[in-house]
Formats: structure tokens, C-alpha cells, sequence
């Protein structure tokens, strides 16, 4: 009896895992279709796997875990092939950035996908950003009080396999207020865009010339700005982006000197004109994207502010939410 127990634990053992592999090898056996394809469902979980069979009702799916399981058609949003790039080197799923046409204030060469509206949320209001044709978008931001009100445009076009152009304008106005005081001013930006990269990681290089008209006498500055981000994993993007505003023309600036003489005792005061250069100004923020789920993003930065070669932290933090439309 004592020989014949660990025989019949042996042959246990062996049958377990014959079945087991035979398991797996029938999983392996099933895959038709050697892509990789990433599932979104209703409620925006993810599953990576192999399809091994699908009809009108489900979808017989093989995670990359090498679990099987079965998930119904009414559920599903969305299938769509992934690539060997997709993942990073430690073989974590990474993918594109929902949000990779935007940094924090500024663009790039990118368009909006068609279809893939969203809304940026600040906490001075709202920036909504549609596709409305293929590779033109249309957008409008604003302020909790409606004021401003700023429209913008956006047409892009593709120079390479890893380069983008982009030109476009916003036009902005008081709105309502300017019919209810003198509070009547306005500005227009046309710019352009060129940036390198795609949708997982790109570098953009953007320049234009803001105008600015504020009861009726206008004035103009040259913009530019240097602007990246990369996606480091399938939840987190690093974002950077700057918005400088270069220095302009020359102003007079009207002091005074009074002078007192101890002998006649008498005070003169004197003009004294200095003309001077507008400085130039300019905003920097690193930050962190957050992706929640699919469709919506979280992002959070620090904005420091350079001036007369001085560089002061600002002491709001810049946070924003993406949310798909």
C-alpha cells in the first residue's frame, strides 16, 4: 500500500498537467488570426488578447494573461488591431494618446480624429474642440461668465510619416459685455504649427502674431511657443508646454526728478522721457496627463512665469479635464 500511494499521486499529477497543457495548446490552436486586438467596452474596460472566434451574438476572446472569455456584441464600443509599437519595452500596453492634439494652452500638427470631439474643462470654463471635416476642426472657450467668448480653427496637414503642419486663427470678443459698459475689447491670433511625432509622443513648434483692440485702439505682439508630450505608459502622459509672448516696439515712458537747491532754496522739477522696449513674457508648464479611462483624462501642471530674465512660480497650479463628446 505504502508503493502504490505515491504511484497513484504520480500518474494524478501527470494527467493534471497533461490537461492543462492540452488546454493551453487548444487555446493557441484556436487563434485564426495571429493580430492583437484591443476591446473597449460599454463601460470603458480594455481587454488585450488574440480573437479566437466571433458571430453576430459574441466574441470568443484570449487575454494576453491567457485567459479565455467570452464577451457579448451588445457590449462592445470598440475593436481595433494593436501593433508591436504599441508597447512599451517592459511589454505594457501603451497606445495613443486620446488627447495628443493639446498640451495645456497650445497645439500642434495633429488633428482631431473624426468623431473624437471633446471638451477641455478649466477652472476659469469650458474649451470644446469638434472634427467637423477631415483634418479641420472648429473650436470655442470661454469663462464661466461668458466672458470672453474666443472661436478657433484649426486645418492640418500631413508633410511625413512622423510631421505635421498646421495653420489656423482664433477670434475672440467681449461678448455681452461690451452692451452693458465701455468694457469693449477683442483680439485675433492667426498661427501656424509644426510638429513632429505622432499620437504617442510628439514635439511641436508654433508661432504667430496676437492682436489685441481695447476701446478702440489696437496693438500687436509676436507669439511662439515650444510644446511635447510623451505617453510613458497605457495611464500616464508627460506634457510640457510654453506660450511666449516676445518682447515688441518701444514706448515713452514719463518720469520726473525734482531738484532743491540749499543755497536759493527753490525746488524745480524736471521731465524726464526714457524710451523703452515692451519685455517679452513668458509661461512654462511641465505637467502630468492622468488617463482615467477611455475618453477621460486628468492633467495637472506647474506654470512659472519668465520676465526681464527673472523666472517666478506661479502660485495657482494649471488643472485641467478631458472628457470625450
Amino acid at each position: 500500500m505504502q508503493k502504490i500511494l505515491p504511484f497513484i499521486l504520480l500518474v494524478f499529477c501527470v494527467l493534471v498537467g497533461a490537461q492543462s497543457n492540452a488546454q493551453i495548446l487548444e487555446d493557441t490552436t484556436l487563434i485564426q488570426d495571429s493580430t492583437m486586438y484591443r476591446i473597449v467596452t460599454t463601460d470603458n474596460d480594455e481587454k488585450i488578447g488574440y480573437i479566437l472566434k466571433q458571430d453576430e451574438r459574441e466574441v470568443t476572446f484570449l487575454t494576453s494573461d491567457n485567459r479565455r472569455i467570452i464577451i457579448p456584441q451588445y457590449v462592445i464600443k470598440k475593436i481595433e488591431p494593436i501593433k508591436k509599437e504599441d508597447f512599451n519595452q517592459a511589454g505594457e500596453f501603451v497606445g495613443e494618446d486620446k488627447f495628443a492634439t493639446r498640451y495645456f494652452i497650445t497645439t500642434n500638427g495633429l488633428p482631431v480624429k473624426a468623431g473624437e470631439h471633446y471638451i477641455q474643462w478649466n477652472l476659469f470654463g469650458p474649451d470644446f474642440q469638434f472634427a467637423v471635416g477631415k483634418n479641420f476642426g472648429l473650436g470655442l472657450l470661454t469663462t464661466w461668465f461668458a466672458v470672453p467668448i474666443i472661436g478657433t480653427a484649426k486645418y492640418s496637414f500631413e508633410l511625413g510619416p512622423q510631421s505635421q503642419l498646421a495653420i489656423g486663427t482664433m477670434l475672440g470678443t467681449s461678448s455681452w459685455a461690451r452692451f452693458t459698459s465701455d468694457f469693449n475689447f477683442g483680439g485675433i491670433l492667426p498661427f501656424a504649427s509644426l510638429s513632429f511625432g505622432n499620437r504617442k509622443a510628439n514635439l511641436a513648434f508654433s508661432g504667430g502674431y496676437g492682436g489685441v483692440w481695447l476701446d478702440g485702439e489696437a496693438s500687436g505682439r509676436p507669439l511662439a511657443s515650444v510644446a511635447g508630450m510623451i505617453k510613458v505608459g497605457s495611464k500616464v502622459s508627460l506634457v510640457f508646454d510654453s506660450f511666449i509672448v516676445l518682447s515688441g516696439g518701444t514706448y515713452q515712458d514719463v518720469s520726473y526728478q525734482y531738484n532743491y537747491d540749499p543755497i536759493t532754496g527753490i525746488s524745480t522739477t524736471t521731465e524726464v522721457v526714457t524710451t523703452k522696449r515692451r519685455p517679452g513674457v513668458g509661461l512654462f508648464i511641465p505637467g502630468v496627463r492622468i488617463h482615467q479611462s477611455e475618453g477621460k483624462a486628468f492633467q495637472f501642471g506647474f506654470m512659472s512665469v519668465a520676465t526681464d530674465g527673472e523666472l517666478f512660480p506661479a502660485p495657482i497650479p494649471m488643472v485641467q479635464w478631458y472628457r470625450t463628446l
